[in-house]
């Protein structure tokens, strides 16, 4: 069962309040889940359609006795933790089938550490139950009710054409320069990456510069760390190991300072979620870790849609705790690409 509360929209964000409710048993425990989550949504409309992404966090909480029995070849009253850091990253879209009714369909990946408490051998059998998952996807369907809703649809599709929003898209490689110890401990691994980033002007000006949204994609992560590590993310052996991974950042913004001239000095900053083929930066941390990408960079005009981007960055990953381990990585890093002019051409001054 899945219920939210959106507040009315600024400039395409919205603020969500999120409950979700999850109800089943497995090898005779109860185990009925449920979660509170709050975050942003930016969307926009297309046609008729209304069409965002959202990425939530907050908390789970479950029955006490979900892990009583369990595990085969453990004894009764095993206990497990009632309550876990959630996050949620998905989109959806909104088909209008009245003045102020809507039919939705969402969709996205949700994860929770609801954990053991009892101590477990490391040979024993696998102790997180199938019916409790650390990540799960999240597919629902139903109707949607806005006071504004009539309206919105009339004036999108009725408007009179107007200049396109200023927006561009980034393709670029990003790839480790050095780490610094600022929020993390881990100190020997490196990273390379592909990275897609989409910048919208949607904040007017600050200071002089331009604000924009600006949404980020890695959708290939190459990180090199040490083969084995203790639980703090300490090198144990000279040996390196590659790991595969996805990055997921949508949600930041963005300051261009001359951005109608040639050269446009910019800073941006942008969070999200990574995600590993494999446990990363200490094996007793955790497949995914939250994600803070920051960089101070320039941005070459070279014609009216193509510009040349460099820049040096600073990007954090750690996984909040979630499960006890957790060295975090701070990658100092380099980056350049092309980008590309989506609408709103600047003219030049």
């Amino acid at each position: 069962m899945y219920a939210g509360v959106a507040f009315p929209e600024w400039h395409h964000l919205r603020i969500k309040l999120d409950y979700s409710l999850y109800r089943g048993s497995n090898q005779g425990d109860p185990q009925n889940a449920f979660f509170i989550m709050s975050g942003g949504q930016y969307g926009g409309t297309f046609h008729r359609e209304r069409f965002y992404v959202e990425a939530l966090a907050g908390e789970g909480a479950v029955n006490g006795t979900w892990f009583s029995t369990a595990n085969a070849g453990y004894k009764n009253g095993n206990t497990g933790t009632i309550a876990s850091f959630a996050e949620f990253v998905g989109g959806g879209i909104d088909t209008p089938i009245g003045s102020h009714t809507a039919f939705r369909v969402e969709g996205g990946m949700q994860h929770s550490n609801f954990d053991a408490l009892t101590p477990i051998s490391e040979h024993a059998l696998p102790y997180h139950p199938a019916g409790l998952p650390d990540y799960f996807g999240r597919v629902s369907a139903g109707l949607v009710w806005t006071p504004r809703l009539g309206s919105e649809v009339v004036a999108a599709s009725q408007a009179s054409p107007r200049r396109p929003v200023e927006s561009e898209i980034d393709f670029e490689s990003l790839n480790s320069v050095g780490h610094i110890h600022l929020f993390s401990d881990e100190w020997f691994s490196y990273l390379n990456a592909a990275a897609i980033e989409y910048d919208r002007h949607s904040w007017g000006r600050v200071i002089g510069a331009d604000v924009d949204y600006s949404g980020e994609v890695l959708p290939v992560i190459i990180l090199r760390e040490p083969s084995v590590t203790d639980v703090y993310g300490d090198r144990l052996a000279p040996g390196r190991q590659t790991v595969y991974g996805i990055g997921i950042l949508p949600i930041g913004a963005r300051l261009m300072w001359f951005s109608h001239g040639h050269v446009k000095p910019f800073y941006g900053i942008k969070a999200g979620m990574t995600g590993y083929t494999k446990k990363v930066f200490s094996k007793y941390a955790s497949y995914q870790d939250f994600a803070l990408d920051q960089s101070v960079g320039v941005q070459f005009r070279l014609n009216d849609r193509i510009g040349l981007r460099t820049a040096f960055g600073f990007l954090h990953q750690s996984n909040g705790f979630v499960v006890p381990s957790n060295p975090g990585l701070d990658e100092m890093n380099w980056s350049a690409g092309l980008s590309f002019q989506l609408g709103g051409l600047h003219s030049v001054q």
